[in-house]
Order: structure tokens, then sequence, then C-alpha cells
């Protein structure tokens, strides 16, 4: 069946996209929408993104969408999401992906803060998928619990790696389940606001050091149960993160080993020259 939309715009059951069949909507974000979708060549499923209609009209994103898409396929690493495949079908662009089974971090987060070792053992997985990723030359640019994902048999997978970095225009957009994202071109804000590192708060270029403050959040946010630049609004969570140090993890949680709040504030240090210096380093150090 060639692709049909429902009245809400979603791909109908038994659509096509290129070789693949939509069987149904997963979920939505500021990255596209995902859908369960059959691969009949290789009698597998897989998770399909469909990405948002303006990439397609964007020469320079949609290359630099492929370019890291592939940088991604070729990593082949446990803790970060495999990437299949990329296309197009008339002026749709879509990704295929591993297909996982689990819960998000965020998910996972509303029902409390999570242990002290199972945070840590979460966090140095994470470590250790961006340091493969950032010797490769690719930094994610949006590490939030949404992009983290817990699967069943106890893996933790970095979502949308080479997504994040390419799929906007300067619009801000409101995801489903998730805080407002403000996704732009190099050079201008990318990211999501509570998650920024100053320097993308800021539109400077980013490092690998960008990565890490975000992770230092997570983790700040799966000891604590609170994210340490919560504020009512994204812009306010914007200022605060550029003037404000987070709250100190020991008045939070008092038995808290002086190691790990060490370590996380190191993470969230405003100066990148302050934080851990490569994501190899905070894994080892985690």
């Amino acid at each position: 069946m060639p692709p049909t939309l429902d009245p809400r715009g979603r791909f109908r059951p038994g659509s096509r996209l290129g070789p693949y069949e939509v069987r149904e909507r997963l979920g939505a974000g500021g990255m596209g929408v995902v859908y369960r979708a059959r691969d009949h060549r290789l009698q597998r499923d897989v998770a399909l993104k469909v990405l948002p209609e303006r990439l397609a009209h964007d020469d320079v994103a949609l290359a630099r969408f492929e370019r890291e898409a592939r940088a991604v396929a070729a990593l082949s690493h446990p803790n970060i999401r495999g990437i299949f495949d990329v296309g197009t079908e008339g002026e749709t662009v879509f990704a295929v992906m591993e297909l996982l089974d689990g819960e998000s971090l965020r998910e996972r987060l509303s029902r409390g803060g999570v242990p002290l070792r199972q945070a840590v053992a979460i966090a140095g997985e994470l470590a250790e998928g961006l340091a493969a990723a950032h010797e490769r030359g690719i930094v994610h640019r949006d590490i939030k619990p949404e992009n983290v994902f817990l699967t069943r048999d106890g893996q933790v997978k970095i979502l949308d790696f080479g997504l994040a970095s390419a799929a906007g225009d300067g619009a801000q957009t409101t995801t489903e389940g998730a805080s407002e994202e403000c996704l732009t071109s190099p050079g201008m804000v990318i990211g999501s606001a509570y998650y920024m590192s100053p320097e993308q708060v800021r539109g400077e270029p980013v490092d690998p050091r960008s990565d890490i403050f975000s992770l230092g959040g997570v983790l700040y946010e799966m000891l604590s149960g609170r994210h340490p630049f919560a504020r009512s609004n994204p812009r306010e969570a914007m200022i605060s993160i550029l003037r404000d140090d987070p709250r100190d993890l020991t008045t939070l949680i008092p038995p808290l080993p002086g190691s790990v709040v060490r370590l996380v504030h190191r993470c969230l240090e405003k100066s990148p020259e302050q934080r851990f210096q490569s994501a190899r380093d905070l894994a080892f150090a985690l």
C-alpha cells in the first residue's frame, strides 16, 4: 500500500515507505514520529522515524543528517541505538533504526529517583557511548532523559544520534511528554532548554564537553529526582544555566558519597575547561 495518512497526519498501518511496511505508531517528539515497521527483506521489525517535513526542503540540513547518520551507523556501539538505513519517499525523509524493548529514562524517572548504584551504572554506559561517538567527531547536543533508553535486558541506549544536530530550523516546538526544545542550525541555539550547556545557551560552537554537561544534569536528576536548573519555563531555565550553581546534592540526599557529589558538580561546571575533558575520562571516573 502506498503511504496514506489518517486525519491526524499519521501514516496508516500497511503504508509503505520504501521497502518498509508501517505497522503501528509508537510515539512522537521534536525529531519526528516513530512507527514500528516491518522490513520484509530481512524479516525483522524496525523503528521507522519520519523526520520533520522541513528537513526535506533544506538541502544543507538533509546532507548533514545523512552524513551524521552514516557516521553513527559505522559506530556499532552497544550503548548507541543502531541506525540501519535512511531514505525518502516523495517529500518524506525517514530513518530506520533498531527497535528497542523497554522504557525511556524519562518514563523511569516518572516513578521517582534512581538508586545510587543504578544511576552510576546508567551514567557510566552513557559516557561510554558518548566517548565512542566523540572519538569519531560526533557530538550529540541533546542528551536528556527522553533520549536515553533502558532496555528490558539491562542495556542503556543513547537515542537520536545524528538527528539532534541536523533536524531543526530555528523554530521552537513542544514534544509529547517532553520539555520545550530549541533545535536550530549550527551556530545557533540547539538542544533542549533544560539540558543545554552554557555554551549552547549562548549559541556558541560546542565540543564533546557540552555533552558532558548535559550528562551531568541527567545524573543529578537520577540521583535527586529533580533537575539542577528546574524553573517554571525554558527561558528561565536557560538563564539559570548561565548564572546559577545547582543546589548541592548533599543537601538533597545527605548519605551520598562525596566522590559522587564532586563528580556530578564537575560535570556541571559553567566553563568547559573545568569539566571532565573527555567522556572517556568521565566513564573511567564513574
